[in-house]
């Protein structure tokens, strides 16, 4: 058995990584093109081809972490219906490889596949894409979103604080930074503006802030009071991650932060569907590499004839390409209909679970 499972492993394992190489070299392709336009505009602010390339490298994990489930599927049916075609799997099957033998030696194989996917998705995609909008920030323009930029809110003992950033620039460093600080009963206390803050362990530091103090007794005359400060110290549990999240996608972010910015928008009574509908992607998306390995078992049991081969591998294509585009199109729809987010997250591969079970019933254990 030992021998069968080595065969078998891999044989998958070369197949899975030349597709994951054939569609990583399109991807680059696409991408230094689309760069090669970006260079042509920036190139007064001294980005050149070899930052493109730089930018295009770091941008690598995201495109395997995405493309990875797919791959193990593609290679997988191609390895299942060559043993097929081949009648290797049938003389496997004579020698004691049954039905359920074989799933369990695809799901051992499959868990190396999903420690990877995780491993890529959640330590070495969020760095890289990180400092990939780094780069970009520095050479085109600083990392925002809208016309605004990013507003976020946070609970103290005594007040409640109503922050926004204008944008992240390529330092780490925070511009165009406004705190607005209210009273429990609503009233505005203070607003603070700097045109440059840096985040630090448990506080934000504003350089050359400007404070406008209002009059929060109802009773007293109204007036506002000035202060020009040349550093100012805000104590806050808003974090780098924190403020990268609402200024980018919140796929670039690690499951553990996406995490933690989920119980911060809810202790302060925002909206955090879209965060848990993608923490639980986060969460479910390594684990579609198993669904992909049943889905291309029933493979090794059809009887294939001369020239035939072809059109079950681009069948099998064709599911994991769908499944990738139900598991968007199920985020898009889970945010706009404020659906359970981890139920969600898990319906694709849920569904597609279902269909390999039943087409593994009908091809292998029914016969």
């Amino acid at each position: 058995m030992k021998t069968i499972r080595k065969l078998i492993h891999g044989e998958i394992i070369r197949a899975v990584g030349f597709v994951v190489l054939g569609f990583l070299a399109l991807f680059i392709f696409f991408d230094v093109v689309d760069q090669l336009q970006a260079v042509s505009r920036s190139a007064m602010t001294g980005y050149q081809f070899h930052h493109a390339l730089i930018y295009v490298s770091l941008l690598i994990p995201g495109h395997l972490y995405e493309l990875l489930p797919l791959s193990v599927l593609i290679g997988s049916i191609f390895v299942m219906a060559r043993f097929a075609q081949s009648s290797e799997f049938t003389i496997l099957r004579t020698g004691g490889l049954g039905p359920w033998r074989a799933l369990g030696s695809l799901f051992k194989l499959g868990l190396i596949f999903v420690a990877l996917t995780f491993f890529i998705g959640d330590y070495v995609t969020p760095v890289a894409n990180r400092h990939a909008q780094l780069l970009k920030a520095r050479f085109q323009g600083l990392i925002t979103v809208g016309q605004t930029g990013a507003w976020l809110k946070e609970k103290q003992q005594d007040l409640n604080f109503a922050v926004n950033v204008g944008a992240l620039n390529s330092d780490g460093q925070l511009n165009r930074v406004r705190i607005h600080a209210f009273s429990p009963e609503g009233r505005l206390n203070y607003v603070t503006t700097a045109a440059v803050a840096t985040i630090g362990q448990g506080q934000w530091q504003l350089q050359q802030a400007t404070q406008q103090i209002y009059n929060s007794d109802p009773k007293a005359p109204a007036h506002i009071e000035t202060r020009q400060l040349p550093s100012w110290s805000w104590p806050t549990d808003i974090s780098t991650e924190m403020v990268a999240a609402a200024l980018l996608s919140p796929d670039r972010m690690q499951t553990l932060d996406l995490f933690q910015y989920m119980r911060h928008l809810a202790a302060n009574g925002q909206n955090a569907q879209r965060y848990e509908i993608e923490f639980w992607r986060k969460v479910f998306y390594p684990l579609s590499c198993l669904v992909m390995l049943s889905l291309a078992l029933p493979f090794a049991y059809l009887h294939f004839r001369s020239g035939h081969i072809t059109g079950y591998v681009f069948g099998g294509v064709m599911a994991g390409i769908s499944f990738y585009l139900l598991n968007n199109v199920f985020g898009f729809m889970g945010n706009l209909n404020n659906w359970q987010p981890w139920l969600t997250s898990a319906a694709p591969a849920l569904i597609y679970s279902a269909v390999s079970l039943a087409t593994f019933w009908w091809l292998v254990l029914r016969q």
